[in-house]
């Protein structure tokens, strides 16, 4: 049966949430992975540093590295990169984890906030790639995974929030392009993101606090397909929208129960995700 044993992940935003949920899947197979985010010291609001990540990836049985970084900045992305290569003496698969999130109206958000989530979401995810390809090129089964939304040009997906649409279609492009770009080279890139809300601290503090938290499954879903994918060939499975229920699914899977945060909330009453 195939899996992440010795595969070396390069995971943004690992620190937490769904990121530390696909890098301790992977974990569980022996793999190895750089976490690769900002949070250095415990944040008053939000779990975990890279630290904290690593002990729990070694724990399950992985080899971490915590790195500091902020992908904004090339520099720090280079090192992040080189250390990886260093450390593990390569890069099978790169996760675009990292994303900055703003629901706010067009003459609401400030353009700090416009630019946060277009240099994190957009521009981090094409730097991150971009650099770490000539690496995938020598790996065995290489894979890019971006956590973006399919690509669905309806007014109704932008008219509440054009700019953070904007920088998670921006993910999402990365995939549509580089997908053909480098099929010559047999890199694979895919998108994959979730049926319903996911408990993350995104969900607790922007989108709708405990009454959503309650309607939202585990991160553990986004792991286990983000898994199922990782595994595939990647000469034959690129440029995918995937959603998490969808791909598991094709695995086999019929019941999902085990993912709902809370028991007493129904399939049915789960909270959608966006672009869903």
């Amino acid at each position: 049966m195939a899996n992440l044993n010795g595969k070396t992940l390069f995971i943004t935003g690992a620190s937490r949430g769904i990121g530390l949920a696909i890098a301790n899947r992977a974990a569980l197979d022996g793999a190895n992975v750089s976490i690769v985010a900002k949070t250095v010291v415990p944040h008053p609001k939000l779990p975990g540093t890279i630290y904290s990540a690593a002990e729990e990836i070694n724990a399950n049985g992985g080899k971490a590295l915590p790195l500091p970084v902020d992908i904004r900045f090339e520099d720090q992305v280079e090192m992040a990169i080189r250390e990886t290569v260093k450390c593990f003496g390569g890069i099978d698969i790169v996760v675009n984890n990292a994303s900055a999130i703003n629901l706010m109206s067009t003459e609401m958000l400030t353009m700090k906030n416009y630019d946060l989530m277009h240099a994190i979401n957009t521009r981090g995810t094409f730097l991150c790639s971009k650099l770490a390809i000539p690496h995938l090129k020598r790996a065995k089964n290489p894979h890019v995974l971006n956590l973006s939304p399919p690509l669905n040009m309806e007014a109704r997906w932008f008219q509440s929030h054009v700019a953070y649409t904007m920088a998670k279609f921006g993910m999402s492009m990365c995939v549509l392009g580089m997908s053909e770009e480098f099929a010559n080279q047999k890199i694979a890139f895919n998108a994959l993101w979730p049926k319903t809300t996911i408990a993350t601290a995104a969900v607790a503090n922007v989108i709708g606090g405990e009454s959503v938290l309650r309607r939202s499954r585990s991160a553990k879903i986004m792991a286990d397909a983000a898994h199922a994918i990782l595994i595939r060939e990647s000469k034959s499975f690129s440029g995918n929208f995937c959603i998490d229920e969808d791909i598991l699914r094709e695995e086999g899977r019929q019941d999902f129960s085990e993912y709902r945060l809370d028991s007493a909330i129904t399939e049915e009453e789960l909270f959608p995700d966006f672009f869903v």
